[in-house]
Parts: C-alpha cells; sequence; structure tokens
C-alpha cells in the first residue's frame, strides 16, 4: 500500500536510501545535494540504517570510497552537483571500466564559470560518455521511483555499470510536492539483495581491480563496456515493467505526451516537461496539435525508439538545457539528429538552448518555440535551426 506524503526532491532521495540501507555512503556534500547526506547523516545517527557514512575531503575521495567498497563486493553510493560531479571525472571513468554498479544521486547545477549555483544540465551532460547510466527525473516522485530502480538496472549481471540518477537542482531537489512512498519491506523486496559475481573480499576467485591494460586488451574490454551499455536497455525496460507490476506507476525509456495526433513536438529531459506539458494543454485546448517526447534515459540513448516516436511529426525542436559548444547545438540534439538520420521521411529538427545557468522559462516562451515549429512547416524547414532562448541581445530575438 502506498503512502501518501509530501517530500522535496532531496528528501524523497535520501527516503528511497534509507529503504535500500546501502552499505557505503560517501559522503561529500555540494550546493544543491547537500540535503541528500544531511538527510541520511540524520537517519545514520538514529539509528535507522546500519551504513558506513564516510565523511571524506573532497568529491574526488568521495567517488574513490564508492570504487574501493563497490570493488569490495558491498553496495556503494553517493550525491554531488555541477563541480563536485566534475571533480570526480577520472573516477567516474575508473569505476564504469572497473564495472562497478555505484549509485549516484546528481542534483544538476550549472558548471563554473563564472560561479552559479542555479539549475542546468551540464554537469551531468558533460560525463554523458563516461561509460555511466543515465536517468533523468520531471519531479519528486520520479526522482524517488528511479532511486528505487536504479540498483536493480545497474546491478544486472551482463550489465553491471554504474548509474546516475538526476533531478534539477532547486527546482525539484528543493521544492516539496505530494508523493507516493513506498512499504520499506515492499523496497526491500523489490530491489533485492546484492550479491556479486567476483569482489575482493570473501570471494575465491583472484580478482584485479584497475591494472594496467595493455592494447592486446584494451580494446576488447572497452567492447565489452559497450556491450554492456546495449544490455542496460533491456535491464531498464525489464526493472520498469517490474515496477509497474510492483507499485503501479509506468515507466520507459521516455515519455509521450499527446504524441498521436501532433504535427510538431518537442524532445527535452527533466523539470521543463511539467511546463511544457501545461503549454500543451492550452494549445491543444486552442486546436493546434502540438506533442512533446521527455527523455527519461539519455544513457543509454534510445535511438531506435526515440526516431520511430518521431517518424510521423512535420518539425521538432530539441531543447537542450546545456551547451554543447559544438557551434551546431547541445548534446540532446546531436543524439536525436543521429536517431533520426535514417529515417526514410525525416522531420525537420532544431536546437533550442534555454534555462543556463537557471534561466527561467514559461508556458508562453514553449508556445513561441511550437510557433517557429509551425512556421518552420509552411516554410519548408528555412530559418534558424540553433537557437538560444531567452538570452538579453541589442539584436531581435527568433526566440
Amino acid at each position: 500500500m502506498s503512502i501518501r506524503d509530501r517530500l522535496s526532491g532531496n528528501e524523497a532521495v535520501a527516503y528511497a536510501m534509507r529503504q535500500i540501507n546501502p552499505d557505503v555512503f560517501a559522503a561529500f556534500p555540494i550546493t544543491p545535494s547537500t540535503e541528500i547526506p544531511q538527510y541520511f547523516a540524520q537517519y545514520v545517527a538514529d539509528g535507522k540504517v546500519d551504513t558506513e557514512y564516510v565523511t571524506v575531503e573532497s568529491e574526488h575521495s568521495s567517488m574513490s570510497t564508492c570504487i574501493g567498497a563497490s570493488a569490495a563486493g558491498v553496495r556503494a553510493v553517493t550525491a554531488t552537483s555541477s563541480c563536485g560531479l566534475a571533480y570526480m571525472y577520472e573516477l567516474l571513468y575508473v569505476a564504469a571500466s572497473a564495472r562497478l554498479p555505484i549509485t549516484l544521486a546528481c542534483v544538476n547545477r550549472a558548471l563554473t564559470g563564472p560561479i552559479n549555483i542555479n539549475n542546468d544540465h551540464s554537469d551531468s551532460m558533460g560525463t554523458r560518455d563516461a561509460g555511466w547510466i543515465q536517468l533523468y527525473a520531471e519531479n519528486n516522485q520520479e526522482a524517488y521511483d528511479n532511486y528505487l530502480q536504479a540498483m536493480r538496472i545497474s546491478e544486472t549481471p551482463d550489465v553491471r555499470l554504474p548509474i546516475m540518477v538526476c533531478q534539477d537542482g532547486f527546482i525539484t531537489s528543493h521544492a516539496v510536492e505530494n508523493i507516493l512512498l513506498e512499504e520499506d519491506d515492499a523496497v526491500k523486496a523489490f530491489v533485492g539483495e546484492y550479491h556479486p559475481e567476483h569482489a575482493l573480499i570473501g570471494r575465491e576467485t583472484p580478482l584485479a581491480v584497475g591494472p594496467y591494460d595493455v592494447s592486446p586488451y584494451y580494446m576488447e574490454h572497452k567492447v565489452q563496456q559497450a556491450e554492456a551499455m546495449k544490455n542496460a536497455k533491456r535491464a531498464i525496460l525489464e526493472v520498469a515493467a517490474d515496477f509497474e507490476k510492483t507499485f503501479g506507476r509506468k515507466y520507459g525509456f521516455f515519455e509521450e505526451y499527446q504524441m498521436e495526433d501532433a504535427e510538431v513536438a518537442l524532445v527535452l529531459i527533466g523539470s521543463t516537461a511539467g511546463t511544457a506539458k501545461a503549454c500543451i494543454d492550452q494549445l491543444r485546448a486552442a486546436g493546434r496539435k502540438v506533442g512533446l517526447i521527455k527523455i527519461r534515459v539519455f544513457r543509454p540513448f534510445p535511438a531506435e525508439e526515440l526516431a520511430q516516436a518521431l517518424s510521423h511529426v512535420k518539425a521538432v525542436a530539441v531543447m537542450d538545457k546545456s551547451e554543447g559548444f559544438s557551434a551546431c547545438g547541445g548534446p540532446i540534439y546531436a543524439e536525436t539528429c543521429a536517431a533520426c538520420y535514417d529515417l526514410e521521411k525525416r522531420p525537420v529538427l532544431i536546437d533550442v538552448v534555454y534555462g543556463l545557468g537557471g534561466r527561467d522559462v514559461a508556458t508562453e516562451d514553449i508556445a513561441r518555440v511550437y510557433d517557429h515549429l509551425f512556421l518552420m512547416t509552411e516554410n519548408g524547414g528555412k530559418g534558424p535551426k540553433y537557437i538560444h532562448m531567452g538570452q538579453r541581445s541589442s539584436e531581435k530575438e527568433v526566440l
């Protein structure tokens, strides 16, 4: 039986952690994820978990601790944001290449510089090729539900990859929302126990972690990682199906909103989906056929599935809450364009970079994006395709 409550996104993640009771939590707080180790430290102090809570001197040390603990054969977790994730950069690759199913709660925040503590996706997008599975949440409920599913996905035997559970800093992390929580026993039964096949401690089979990998073997190991990420697609859907059967809430690679007969559509990640849905409802009431695809799983990227979902629309705006500095758009745009390349009839695709450093986006901003897409369907796809929305400029803005 689900329990109705009101929690912030950070509280929801810490609550899920308490229910799972991980073996090691390596903690070095950074805004806006600070509350996660703070809430969990209280659980430790109150004796509600028996987790080894390790206070380290930096985020680099935090991930190092998680790597050592996971290699020893236990569940290891941490939480971070922004420059904290960037400080872990070297170790993120180590965790993935060593096939260690560490769980990291990433509360998305802009990267320095200039210094900014508000939300965008530049931190996790900057690590998108480090070999970690990445899940994103629109709201607090999804942050909680994603965390409950994360360990089962990453610990799947033919996956064994670390996983990043992302939510928008301050927008979901600190805002209090109504939420359905599950009973402790039901969560423990769903997540299950962790029984690694190989570990440094308590196993008879010798194991080397992090050795020098000479050229005759390095590429084979990277191919194994690549195959594991492919396998993660199946694992994500299998875990989601069991989650729906157990708790009644449905998840997939992405959510389609009003896409059945949509002529134009948005593709985006995170809390902006809520704003977009409100705008869609307004525009649909006015007779305009608009839709949305909210990506939940960015790694592994659901290319074939996304392309199929977009195959019938005329124009698509991919909305990136991070700047790729590629001179042609952001990371979600690049992935979506590649996904749609083999479609027999491709939609017009544009990139809208928005919300950097916490720049607000409202329903009227989303409406202008749809207006631009309809204009492009009428003029043969002509017009700007790499747009920064909402910035101040002395020149006339496109959006």
